[in-house]
């Protein structure tokens, strides 16, 4: 079983998979079917992540939107017709570069 702080890696690596192709900026992302889809499953990485955390973890780290990747994890899952593209360049653009240092604070403590 993997334990918190593959998991929490899992996650750090997800977004830098995502921001290797988004450098390319929003244009690159609407014109690029496999841009979308690259980003749509690393995000569904990043929320299968933070589900599988301890309680414990979690609860310790309440400023990371926990909840919130969870959620976007599941609607990204089960709800795939119903993708707004736009919803995910904003959570590439504006969520990821604050998530990224809430996700390395408790990956240090664990180290």
């Amino acid at each position: 079983m993997r334990d918190n702080r593959e998991k929490l890696h899992d996650i750090l690596e997800a977004i830098e998979r995502i921001d290797r192709y988004a450098v390319q900026g929003r244009e690159a992302f609407e014109e690029n079917e496999l841009i979308q889809t690259w980003f749509i499953q690393h995000l569904q990485i990043i929320g299968e992540a933070a589900r599988a955390l301890s309680a414990e973890i979690r609860e310790q780290n309440p400023e990371v939107p926990w909840s919130q990747m969870i959620g976007m994890r599941n609607v990204l899952t089960h709800n795939y017709f119903e993708i707004d593209l736009d919803v995910v360049w904003l959570v590439v653009e504006r969520e990821l570069p604050k998530l990224k240092p809430q996700i390395e604070a408790p990956l240090q403590a664990l180290s």
